[in-house]
């Protein structure tokens, strides 16, 4: 059985104030059914879960994660931190992910998703993009498991975007590429999921910014396709 048999339809929301961003995004998912592109806030956005793309330490001081705290309110990160504590030992890896209670009605959740290990790290020569992205929605399938049916839509800006400078078009087809594995797998954990993307994506920066590329899960099934 497929995983679109055994689970509802996920919306998911493409967001940012950067209009070279959005039409980036335009290009790269064109032919992807059941996106929604628009430039505006993410604040905006009446979804289950916005996703925050953040630092390794859940430190909300820079960019959409500072915003993000303004708006939630100074305990937003606190539960971030909190739950990287927990789970990860105090340091979220890029290619993980935390999901926690916002405490608002709008998102109920927010997903952190770390492009880079520090505040304000230049990103835009690594694979730092589709790992996080990728992980967030991997975040999207682990609290669904936990609540079937809590996250029915998300809401992500340009990952690395603007505090990491990844190039536009480089950003939107990395998180294509995160998009997509979201519906091709599930992963059991974020350590199989970091080595999807890392073996099958190391010589993706020799390639054209033009280029998608899809990667295959692993052969092994995890009992819940």
């Amino acid at each position: 059985m497929s995983m679109d048999q055994v689970r509802p339809p996920l919306r998911v929301v493409l967001t940012d104030l950067n209009a070279t961003v959005v039409e980036a995004w335009r290009a790269a998912f064109a032919d992807t059914p059941g996106i929604e592109i628009r430039q505006g806030s993410i604040l905006d956005e009446d979804v289950d879960a916005w996703v925050t793309p953040t630092n390794s330490r859940g430190r909300m001081d820079g960019g959409v994660d500072a915003v993000i705290k303004r708006h939630l309110g100074a305990g937003i990160q606190l539960r971030v931190q909190r739950a990287i504590r927990d789970g990860f030992g105090g340091v979220l890896p890029v290619g993980a992910a935390v999901c926690v209670p916002s405490g608002a009605s709008t998102p109920r959740f927010l997903i952190s998703a770390p492009t880079m290990a520090s505040s304000a790290q230049n990103v835009s020569e690594t694979l730092n993009v589709a790992l996080a992205c990728a992980a967030a929605f991997q975040a999207v399938h682990q609290q669904n498991r936990r609540a079937p049916g809590s996250i029915t839509s998300v809401a992500l800006v340009g990952m690395g975007a603007q505090t990491g400078r990844v190039p536009a078009r480089v950003c939107a087809n990395l998180m294509w590429t995160g998009h997509t594995l979201f519906h091709d797998h599930d992963f059991d954990d974020y350590a199989d999921l970091r080595a999807t993307v890392l073996a099958q994506l190391d010589d993706l920066e020799a390639a054209p910014a033009t280029h998608r590329v899809r990667l295959t899960p692993p052969t092994r099934t995890t009992g819940r396709r």
